[in-house]
């Protein structure tokens, strides 16, 4: 999570709109946008201003900030506790939707003979593949790429040409990176 994610936090769970933190935090509505979004940094006299609009402490802001998870790990012991439900894949995400501004990642559990879209709404992404366990079939338009435990391939993503299929006996594991 970064540190807009975090005033938006703050700020949805007070039920307030952006425009009115913003006329409270004496800064544009568009501005403060931005800050949520990390598309820019306020500075400390207006990270304090809007702090105080929201009506949380600075100091208890940056501390959460600088206390957050920076590190992720799935292991392998807990791939047994992935349940597969009826359609047939499941993803195991490194990390929340907040943390995943400029990269996503993911472990996909994928069930012989099933198929998924790599991803959808993308534009001009890359995304990188590494099978761990079973076998991967990527189709990224007329292209297919077979891929057996330990092959990697890193692509630039299509999204409505690309599909993902296990065409191997048994429960296939990848390792799914891709840009935002």
């Amino acid at each position: 999570m970064n540190l807009g994610a975090l005033l938006r936090g703050h700020r949805k769970a007070r039920k307030l709109t952006l425009k009115a933190v913003a006329e409270r935090a004496g800064v544009s509505e568009g501005f403060l946008s931005q800050v949520e979004n990390s598309v820019k940094s306020p500075s400390l006299d207006t990270l304090m201003n809007i702090c105080a609009a929201l009506e949380i402490d600075a100091g208890g802001l940056l501390s959460q900030f600088s206390n957050q998870e920076r590190l992720f790990a799935i292991r392998k012991a807990e791939w047994g506790d992935v349940d597969l439900p009826h359609t047939g894949f499941a993803t195991r995400r490194f990390c929340p939707p907040d943390y995943r501004a400029v990269i996503d990642s993911a472990l996909v559990f994928l069930e012989p003979g099933k198929s998924i879209p790599v991803r959808k709404n993308i534009k001009n992404g890359q995304e990188v593949l590494c099978v761990l366990r079973g076998r991967m079939e990527l189709e990224l338009g007329e292209q297919k790429v077979l891929l057996a435990a330990g092959d990697a391939i890193h692509f630039f993503c299509d999204p409505p040409r690309q599909r993902i299929t296990n065409p191997g006996p048994g429960l296939a594991v990848t390792l799914w990176v891709g840009t935002m």
